[in-house]
C-alpha cells in the first residue's frame, strides 16, 4: 500500500509538472529600443535566456512580397537573439512581420496563391537563414475585405510549414498570429475558427481598450468589466474579451493572453482622478519613451514617488496620479491575478508586451529585474492546487 501512495503521488507530482511547464511565456523584443537614451535603452544583451519559452523580435518587413528586415542592424541582433539558444536550448524564438507602423498594404498585396506562396518561400529560407524557430504574423487592423486573405495567408503558411519540416527533415516552424483584443476589430478582419485551427498559437492583444484617444480617464487593461461600464465598455475588458475569442471558435490552449509593461496615461482636466474623470488628452511624456500618452513600468515607478496609487477592487488593476497627471498600468500583484485568471481558464499561457518596458537593469522599481516578467513566471510555475477528492 505505501509503494502504491508514493507511486500515485509521483504520478500526480509528473502531472502536475507537465501542466506547469505546458503554459508558454512569449515575450516581445523590439528593435527600436535600442534608439532610447541611458537607462532606457535596451540591448540583447539585456535579455536573460531563462526568463521565457518563447522570444518574438519585433518587427520585420514585407517588401515585393519577400519578408526582409526592417534596422540596418537587424542582423546582428537577429543573431545575438538567437544566441541566447545557447544558454537556454528550450528557449524558442520567433521573428514578428507586421505590426502598426507597416500597416495592411503589404499583406493585402498577397492576394493570389501565386504572391502568397512567393512570401511563403521567402519566409521560410530567412527564418532558417537567421536562425529563428518561427514566425509571428502581426497584420494589423485587416479591413473586412482582407479578412479571407488572412485567413488563407495562415492556412497556406501553416500547411508550408509541415511540409517544408517534412521534405527538410526539421523541426516544423512555428506559426503564430497576433490578434487584438477589441470585439469590433476582431469581427471585421479575423475568421477566428480557421486561424485557430491552422497557427500553433494566438498572441491575444488583451490591453489598450482605454487610452488617451477617449476623453476620460480608463484603466488599458481591466481584467473585468467596470461598476459603470455599459453598452459597448463593456466589452473592454479581459475577461469579457477572452470569452468572445473562445466563443468565435479560439481554442482555449492556443490563447495566449497578453500582459502589458507599460501604462496608459491621462491630462486630467478636473479636480476628479477616479476612473472616468474628465481629461484633455494623453499624460506628458516619459522621460525614455518620449511618448504622450504612455509610459514604461521603470518610468511609472519613478512617477509613483509622490503619487497617489489606487486599486480598481472589480477590475483587479492599480492607477495613480499626482498633479493633473493619470496613470493605469500593471504592478505585480495585478500581473499575479491575470496569470491566475489564465490559469483558471485553461488557456495557453501568457504574452508580454514588451521586454524593453519592464524595469529590466533592476535600477527603477527597487524589485530586482524585470518585476512585472518575474512575476509572471513565477505565477506560471506555481502547481496547481488540488483540493479533496479533486482528480
Amino acid at each position: 500500500m505505501r509503494q502504491l501512495s508514493i507511486l500515485a503521488v509521483g504520478v500526480v507530482a509528473l502531472i502536475c509538472l507537465q501542466c506547469v511547464s505546458s503554459f508558454k511565456l512569449v515575450c516581445y523584443f523590439t528593435n527600436w529600443s535600442q534608439y532610447r537614451e541611458s537607462s532606457g535603452r535596451f540591448l540583447s544583451g539585456d535579455t536573460d535566456p531563462n526568463l521565457c519559452t518563447h522570444i518574438i523580435y519585433a518587427f520585420a518587413n514585407i517588401k515585393d512580397n519577400q519578408l526582409v528586415h526592417t534596422e540596418w542592424n537587424d542582423d546582428t541582433t537577429y543573431a545575438d537573439v538567437n544566441n541566447l539558444k545557447r544558454s537556454n536550448p528550450n528557449l524558442k524564438t520567433l521573428l514578428s512581420v507586421g505590426g502598426y507602423l507597416l500597416g495592411a498594404e503589404p499583406f493585402s498585396n498577397l492576394t493570389s496563391p501565386r504572391r502568397r506562396s512567393d512570401f511563403i518561400i521567402s519566409a521560410m529560407q530567412f527564418l532558417r537563414t537567421k536562425n529563428f524557430d518561427g514566425l509571428d504574423l502581426a497584420w494589423h487592423s485587416p479591413k473586412y475585405s482582407d479578412k479571407s486573405r488572412l485567413a488563407d495567408l495562415v492556412k497556406d503558411l501553416s500547411i508550408q510549414f509541415k511540409h517544408e519540416a517534412q521534405d527538410q527533415r526539421k523541426a516544423k516552424l512555428i506559426l503564430s498570429v497576433a490578434v487584438p483584443a477589441g470585439k469590433e476589430k476582431i469581427d471585421t478582419g479575423y475568421d477566428i475558427t480557421t486561424i485557430s485551427e491552422y497557427a500553433d498559437f494566438l498572441n491575444f492583444l488583451t490591453f489598450d481598450f482605454h487610452g488617451s484617444w477617449e476623453s476620460h480617464t480608463g484603466h488599458l487593461s481591466p481584467l473585468q468589466k467596470g461598476k459603470t461600464d455599459t453598452g459597448s465598455a463593456s466589452y473592454y475588458n479581459v475577461d469579457y474579451a477572452v470569452k468572445y475569442l473562445m466563443g468565435k471558435g479560439a481554442s482555449a490552449e492556443k490563447i495566449i493572453m497578453g500582459l502589458p509593461t507599460y501604462g496608459r496615461t491621462f491630462t486630467l482636466s478636473s479636480s476628479l482622478t477616479t476612473v472616468g474623470a474628465p481629461t484633455s488628452g494623453g499624460g506628458t511624456s516619459g522621460e525614455y519613451t518620449k511618448e504622450p500618452g504612455m509610459r514604461a513600468y521603470y518610468e511609472i515607478c519613478h512617477f509613483n514617488v509622490g503619487a497617489t496609487k489606487e486599486w480598481i477592487e472589480e477590475q483587479a488593476v492599480p492607477y495613480s496620479y499626482k498633479g493633473n497627471q493619470w496613470v493605469g498600468y500593471e504592478d505585480v500583484t495585478s500581473i499575479q491575478k491575470k496569470v491566475q485568471y489564465m490559469k483558471n481558464n485553461r488557456l495557453g499561457g501568457v504574452m508580454i508586451w514588451t521586454l524593453d518596458l519592464d524595469d529590466f537593469s533592476g535600477s527603477f522599481c527597487n524589485q530586482g529585474k524585470y518585476p512585472l516578467v518575474g512575476a509572471a513566471k513565477t505565477e506560471l510555475e506555481k502547481q496547481p492546487f488540488f483540493s479533496k477528492g479533486q482528480k
